[in-house]
């Protein structure tokens, strides 16, 4: 077998624009992305230059789950919430050294504009921490969202969590290996899973970012998802773009084969001509016909969050 995960970012490489209206929007748009690409991925960019779903918006900022400055979330919830709300803990991605909920807001509002209430977590990342630390601030995160939840309109008892990239690398270790929840003491608390474009099985550490994030652990194979597949794993909806170059999408068919081997719920989508950063930018309103993520990431939790 050839390990397929070869970069260290999330943005492998240019957003395009080809659903915006008009010729003059395209030209203003392409050019605010150059400018910004040295500061910041174009998902980033997405924050300050993209349409936001108008249905929902951010509701509470820096709630801690911890003591460090980034161990802190938002919440995001659509404006009409009648009743209690499914809740999803969502991840960004960042090769495990960087990344910020500050930039990531967009994505969140999409999740909530659907019917959820959402929580963004930062967590801490290399070199400040390494394996197992930012696995355990996802568990910590995702408890600490179920204390509040009813407090925001959120079902606790309807929870689930998702992630990008290295962020689908924490939504699916905390799913998956008992350990992470049950140290928190929520070991049934997630009900369901989906991870987009992420890392499950990317053993030898040969590239920076996972020699830096867990080239310090005893035993390699306990930083693997695929390890920790069971049958009694909550239900799972994993997400790729074949043309993906930084995360190959044999990640997510290996992750896909591991659990239906051992009689797991899993759902697996390959989107036809999508990369690394495609995946998660179609849940922004600008980029949205592209693919139905967002809409099968939705249509995935609501029948499994009911």
């Amino acid at each position: 077998m050839t390990w397929k995960f070869h970069g260290v970012r999330d943005a492998a490489g240019p957003l395009v624009v080809p659903y915006l209206p008009a010729m003059t929007r395209r030209a203003v748009l392409a050019s605010a992305l150059a400018s910004l690409a040295a500061a910041c991925s174009p998902l980033a960019a997405l924050n300050a230059l993209g349409p936001r779903d108008r249905g929902a918006g951010r509701i509470a900022r820096d709630l801690a789950y911890g003591d460090d400055p980034r161990q802190r979330f938002d919440l995001y919830a659509p404006h009409d919430r009648p009743r209690p709300l499914a809740t999803i803990v969502f991840f960004y991605g960042g090769g495990w050294d960087s990344g910020s909920r500050a930039h990531y807001g967009w994505a969140a509002q999409a999740l909530a504009a659907q019917g959820f209430l959402v929580a963004l977590p930062d967590y801490r990342v290399v070199p400040q921490v390494h394996f197992p630390a930012f696995v355990e601030d996802a568990a910590a995160a995702t408890a600490a969202v179920s204390r509040i939840a009813a407090d925001h309109a959120g079902d606790p008892a309807r929870l689930g969590v998702a992630g990008h990239s290295a962020g689908a690398h924490l939504a699916l270790m905390i799913t998956l290996d008992r350990r992470y929840m049950a140290a928190v003491d929520r070991p049934d608390l997630i009900r369901a899973a989906a991870g987009l474009a992420g890392p499950y099985e990317f053993l030898p550490f040969d590239v920076a970012a996972s020699v830096n994030a867990f080239g310090r652990a005893p035993d390699p194979t306990l930083t693997q998802p695929v390890t920790f597949a069971r049958a009694d794993a909550p239900p799972v909806w994993l997400g790729h773009g074949t043309d993906d170059v930084v995360v190959h999408a044999e990640d997510t068919e290996i992750l896909r084969d591991r659990l239906r081997a051992v009689g797991a719920p899993v759902e697996a989508e390959l989107y036809e001509g999508l990369n690394h950063a495609d995946l998660i930018a179609t849940f922004s309103p600008m980029f949205r016909k592209k693919a139905p993520v967002l809409a099968d990431v939705t249509s995935f939790f609501r029948r499994t969050l009911r």
